[in-house]
Parts: C-alpha cells; sequence; structure tokens
C-alpha cells in the first residue's frame, strides 16, 4: 500500500452585510449551532464594530445562557453549553509574544469553540485552521456593517457554510 499525502486545505471566503446588532448576533448564533469542537473563530474590526455582538451569538447558538461580555480585563473568559466557549480578547496585549504567557491557548480548546476579538494583534499565535470574520462598520450608517470571513482548513471551510445559509 502506497502512502497518500494528507489532501490540501480547504479555504472558503464570502461576505455578507449586516444591518442591526440583532442581525450580527444572528450570524453568530448560525456558527454557534454549528461549531464542532476544535473550532476557532478570528475577530477583527474597530471598536464598536461588532466583535463582542458577534461572540454574544455565538454564545446563544451554544445554548450558553451565562451573560458574555468582553472579556477585556481578564484576557479569557470560559462558558459552558453544548460545548464550552472560550472568549478571547486580545485588545490589551502589547505584543503577540505575550498570548502564550497569558494562557491564551492550550488543548481544553480543542474541545470547545475559542472566539479571539482583536485577534490581528495575535499575529503568529493563531491556529493554523481557523475562520477569519473582519467585521467593518459603514461610516454613513450606524448599524450597517460588512462581514467578511475567510476559513482556514476543512473543517472551518464547512463551517463557513452556516454563513452561506443565512446571506438571503
Amino acid at each position: 500500500m502506497q502512502p497518500t499525502s494528507p489532501a490540501p486545505l480547504a479555504d472558503a471566503t464570502g461576505s455578507l452585510v449586516s444591518h442591526a446588532a440583532g442581525e450580527t448576533r444572528a450570524v453568530g448564533r448560525a456558527l454557534g449551532r454549528a461549531a464542532p469542537p476544535g473550532t476557532t473563530i478570528a475577530l477583527v474590526g474597530p471598536l464598536g464594530a461588532g466583535k463582542t455582538q458577534l461572540a454574544k451569538g455565538v454564545a446563544e447558538g451554544l445554548a450558553i445562557t451565562t451573560v458574555v461580555n468582553s472579556p477585556t480585563f481578564v484576557l479569557m473568559n470560559e462558558h459552558v453549553g453544548r460545548l464550552r466557549l472560550y472568549h478571547v480578547d486580545a485588545y490589551r496585549l502589547d505584543e503577540p509574544d505575550e498570548a502564550p504567557a497569558a494562557g491564551l491557548f492550550d488543548e481544553r480548546q480543542s474541545g470547545g469553540v475559542t472566539v479571539i476579538e482583536w485577534a490581528d494583534r495575535l499575529d503568529g499565535y493563531l491556529p493554523i485552521e481557523r475562520l477569519d470574520i473582519a467585521i467593518a462598520p459603514d461610516p454613513r450608517s450606524g448599524d450597517r456593517r460588512t462581514l467578511r470571513w475567510r476559513a482556514h482548513g476543512r473543517q472551518h471551510a464547512a463551517l463557513a457554510d452556516a454563513l452561506r445559509t443565512i446571506r438571503a
């Protein structure tokens, strides 16, 4: 039997427009419902873009009943639901090298869902397989924002399909 090389990683991209915070949460809910263990969702966008709203939606989709707020001062909060949610906020990190020392990544996350706000501050430390979502507010409309995603790896490309179902 001849060894086979691993299949190439699948990437998927797309975008959608949210017109309200509730719609942004609905995007997160769809992701939370579809997320398998080991999911990493890396969020980027300016202050007020809707990163925490999306994270709250993921929590709702995971059937988490505790309050989900931005964990800025503790860097990571853990919530229990269908799967554990590890909600990371890298805003206060000065350098990406601080992530390992702060304990932001460990083996527990492989059994849950990790949502990282300000993921761009962790350059070089993010898992290779993940779903990146950039949230860009429309400066002409306070509630409108564009969410653009790129999935890295098969599992996260399959997760991105959950986003396609709410595009209409």
